[in-house]
């Protein structure tokens, strides 16, 4: 009897630690995919219906010639309006006035760049743009999207025919298609885009690889908006995410729900409006600078054929985007917020300090100066390491007993004359500049990744040292009106051990 019993006990344990082995890890990609925040362009905030076969080839042509694919830009997205409806038989089918030569065609061009092909549906009835949605048809668009040689799919959530409301509806509907793109054996990355609707960030991270966490941007730094009715104060409990969210709103919407990424599945706060004209170029870079610090996907939103200097410096950051694509599994949480006295027009005015801890052990500070003066701002060690700070029983934390190297993200923006020269096509196939010697701020993530670069301390991803902070020092800097500080920080004292939130 003893001798049953122990064999039993043994068959138990024997087939938990299987059952362990089998079951993939925390934090890891539920499809192997974006295990970093995904970069790439899609064409919806310059183009939106105004899409064709030419517009998206054109674009890979220059997200390649300008780097930008090298600096980890690699799915081309189109976006809604590209449709011609159903066959007799069902499949899905482009227009041929549009895409001539269909869509296999374009994912074949794209492949041959060395980019990767996204498209759009919805988990409706209609698209936005009322043309056919997935509803309904997971199954044989999933496998048409595979046919064609789709790597990526963004999925949107209009004409749902009532299936919201509650976050096991809502992701029922979305896991239709979620399992009808495993299914086909070909990776594909999974774009969830219901704008935050029954709270994607408590159930999306075993069904997507991004989910939107708020409506529609729209490129202003912080004008309110009647049709975003939630301001950043409530969007985490938002019944009607509605669309043309500000910047700063999508910003502060964040700071609730930031632990709720993890590597394969990102919050995602909507496409970039860098570049489209209704910023300033340093509410541009606060746009990149938070968008990238809080792990969001990384997808340009400007027509990149008429792409300024300016706009091409701010999206070949590489000290910037490394954050972003740091192995670390967390985003930047806001420390703390502050209302000014110097508002804007539309009465906004607010400052911030955001932080978070690096696989490195670095650490990454935002000073964000959302008023509408140019200020000092400061954060002293205690600040950056509060965390630390309140859960060490034995006195101050080692933190902020260290000092600390810092390194600004931004003092090797690319110039505007190097831009101009990539963008008139002075640079040779690898990406030297013919007429500059100044290569200080270019990258190329398809020869060493983030971050193996990161690991090898790679000087293009670590910006500018400009200061020290001694032990129970402070972070000063002057931050332009609508503009961000953006920090890297190295101890002096030797990589510091992370700790990773509860989900």
């Amino acid at each position: 009897m003893a001798k049953s019993l122990l064999l039993f006990l043994a068959l138990v344990l024997f087939t938990c630690s299987a059952s362990a082995a089998s079951s993939p890890p925390p934090d890891i990609s539920y499809n192997g995919l974006a295990i970093t925040p995904q970069m790439g362009w899609d064409n919806w905030n310059a183009f939106q219906c105004d899409v064709s076969e030419d517009l998206l080839l054109e674009t890979a042509e220059r997200i390649v010639d300008y780097g930008l694919r090298d600096l980890g830009y690699n799915y081309v997205i189109l976006d809604d309006c590209w449709s011609a409806g159903r066959t007799s038989n069902g499949t899905l089918q482009p227009n041929t006035t549009k895409f001539p030569n269909g869509m296999a065609y374009v994912a074949d061009q794209l492949h041959g760049m060395g980019l990767k092909f996204g498209m759009y549906s919805s988990a409706g009835v209609y698209t936005c743009g009322h043309y056919a949605g997935s509803l309904g048809k997971e199954n044989v668009d999933a496998q048409t999207f595979a046919d064609w040689g789709v790597d990526y799919l963004k999925y949107d959530n209009c004409y749902n025919a009532g299936q919201a409301g509650t976050s096991l509806v809502t992701y029922n509907r979305y896991n239709a298609m979620s399992e009808s793109l495993n299914k086909t054996g070909r990776p594909i990355l999974y774009s969830m885009c219901n704008w935050g609707e029954d709270k994607p960030w408590d159930w999306a991270q075993t069904i997507a690889n991004s989910f939107r966490m708020s409506g529609d941007i729209y490129d202003s730094f912080d004008r309110p908006d009647e049709r975003c009715p939630c301001s950043g104060d409530e969007g985490y409990n938002c019944a009607l995410p509605g669309f043309h969210c500000s910047m700063m709103n999508i910003v502060n919407k964040m700071a609730a729900i930031q632990s709720k990424s993890q590597n394969g599945a990102w919050n995602d706060m909507d496409m970039l409006e860098v570049g489209n004209g209704g910023m300033t170029d340093d509410e541009y870079k606060t746009h990149f600078s938070m968008w990238a610090f809080l792990r969001s996907p990384l997808i340009m939103g400007t027509d990149i054929r008429s792409m300024t200097p300016q706009t091409l410096s701010i999206y070949s950051n590489p000290a910037v985007i490394a954050l972003n694509q740091d192995p670390t599994n967390t985003a930047a949480n806001r420390v703390w917020r502050y209302y000014v006295n110097d508002t804007n027009e539309y009465d906004q005015g607010e400052i911030s300090l955001w932080v978070n801890t690096l696989a490195s052990g670095d650490v990454a500070v935002a000073l964000l100066n959302a008023g509408a003066e140019s200020r000092e701002m400061n954060a002293t060690l205690q600040d950056i390491f509060l965390d630390s700070s309140t859960t060490s029983a034995s006195g101050p934390s080692p933190m902020i007993m260290q000092a600390w190297d810092v390194y600004d993200l931004w003092a090797n923006r690319m110039d505007n004359s190097t831009a101009m020269a990539i963008i008139s096509g002075n640079v040779t196939a690898n990406g030297t500049i013919t007429d500059s010697t100044n290569s200080t701020t270019k990258y190329n993530s398809t020869s060493m990744s983030y971050a193996d670069g990161l690991a090898a301390n790679a000087s293009e991803l670590l910006g500018a040292k400009t200061m020290t902070i001694g032990p129970m020092g402070t972070l000063t800097a002057m931050i332009p009106a609508h503009g961000v500080g953006l920090y890297r920080l190295r101890s002096q004292g030797g990589s510091s051990m992370r700790r990773r939130d509860e989900l």
